[in-house]
């Protein structure tokens, strides 16, 4: 299936895995990659170096020139070594959580990396077109992770409209059925984080895969206690004490966090205030909320790297309470392109049915 977007990335099939911390690591991306799809590694949570060996091993793992992309924060303290990182590797796309910057995004252009934000307004779609970004992706309030709170049924032609660029959605979709939707929309692909989560090629331990597998729909929420800003996630008892926490409580959590982060991460102590400066810049954040960001990757650690659903979190898209099984990247891939195929043939089959001359 050829759509504007697979030209311009030069994917078999117009669906995206998405760059989930912990969980997008070179086995889950070169998976993807590997059937036909554009595999994101996720590298928030990496060092430079962690994320330059990354990228190697899933050039290792797939054949050359396979394209795939990393994600990256627009607003981290290192985003301009990330961004020469991806440069000097040759890596295809750049893709990024918040709007990078139009310095940014000319510089990666001009090296022949192709910029595929993600956003969650037309406002934003508007504004990183205009500074040259290639396609974004629009995710809905369905979405895991930080999201809004518009349906991706509303948000997706919105952006449409507003753009001339390929737009990939997100926030809701698991199957082929939802691939023909978002094309009837007119989006060019559809990008999935839990349903890629949720695959034998994914790395993050059973007992936290069991979890998403059991929830219903009504098991996913949408909550503020982790870092001050709206978080869809799996409802746990964790979550529940998050929200009955006070303010000293959660700041004290959020100050030792802080500090493993650090230690985890390589970053000093400068350059996480800076990161904070950033998050805050243009929200109505307190210092608390700031420091409280810092909750979100060592309680995904938690759950998604060392199992712990006692004590981490699982960010959760609302389609988890529809996935019942974990096929190979490779057959997810196979059975979604087959469903939109039967889809379009039944829709197909449908018109022509309308349009037989009346009888007699």
């Amino acid at each position: 299936m050829e759509t504007a977007f697979t030209k311009l990335v030069g994917v078999e099939h117009p669906l995206v895995q998405t760059g989930m911390g912990w969980v997008a690591g070179p086995r889950l991306v070169s998976g993807a990659a590997n059937a036909g799809a554009l595999g994101i590694l996720a590298s928030a949570t990496m060092t430079l170096d962690q994320l330059r060996s990354a990228v190697r091993e899933v050039k290792s793992r797939t054949p050359g020139g396979t394209p795939f992309g990393v994600n990256l924060r627009a607003d981290a303290g290192d985003a301009a070594e990330r961004a020469q990182l991806i440069i000097d590797e040759g890596v295809r796309v750049a893709s990024f959580a918040l709007a990078p910057s139009e310095e940014l995004i000319g510089r990666l252009k001009d090296a022949g990396v192709v910029v595929i934000p993600s956003i969650g307004a037309r406002r934003h779609a508007e504004k990183v077109a205009a500074w040259g970004a290639d396609a974004v992706i629009v995710q809905g309030g369905e979405g895991g992770g930080h999201t809004g709170d518009v349906a991706t049924t509303v948000l997706l032609p919105q952006v449409v409209n507003a753009v001339d660029i390929p737009v990939i959605a997100a926030g809701g979709f698991c199957d082929g059925r939802g691939l023909v939707a978002a094309l009837s929309y007119g989006a060019a692909g559809i990008a999935m984080g839990t349903r890629f989560l949720l695959t034998s090629d994914s790395t993050v331990p059973d007992a936290v895969k069991a979890e998403y597998l059991k929830a219903t729909v009504k098991d996913v929420t949408v909550t503020t206690a982790v870092d001050g800003l709206p978080h869809r996630m799996l409802r746990t008892e964790l979550v529940d004490s998050l929200e009955r926490a006070g303010r000293t409580r959660a700041l004290v959590r959020a100050v030792r966090h802080a500090a493993g982060f650090r230690k985890l991460s390589g970053l000093s102590w400068p350059q996480m205030v800076r990161d904070g400066l950033a998050m805050k810049h243009g929200k109505d954040l307190s210092w608390s909320q700031v420091l409280l960001a810092a909750n979100t990757p060592m309680l995904l650690k938690a759950s998604m790297v060392e199992g712990r659903t006692d004590l981490g979190v699982m960010a959760s898209g609302q389609v988890a309470g529809v996935i019942d099984d974990l096929p190979s990247c490779a057959e997810l891939v196979s059975r979604v392109m087959a469903e939109a195929q039967q889809a379009l043939q039944s829709l197909e089959a449908l018109h022509s049915l309308r349009t037989l001359p009346p009888p007699g």
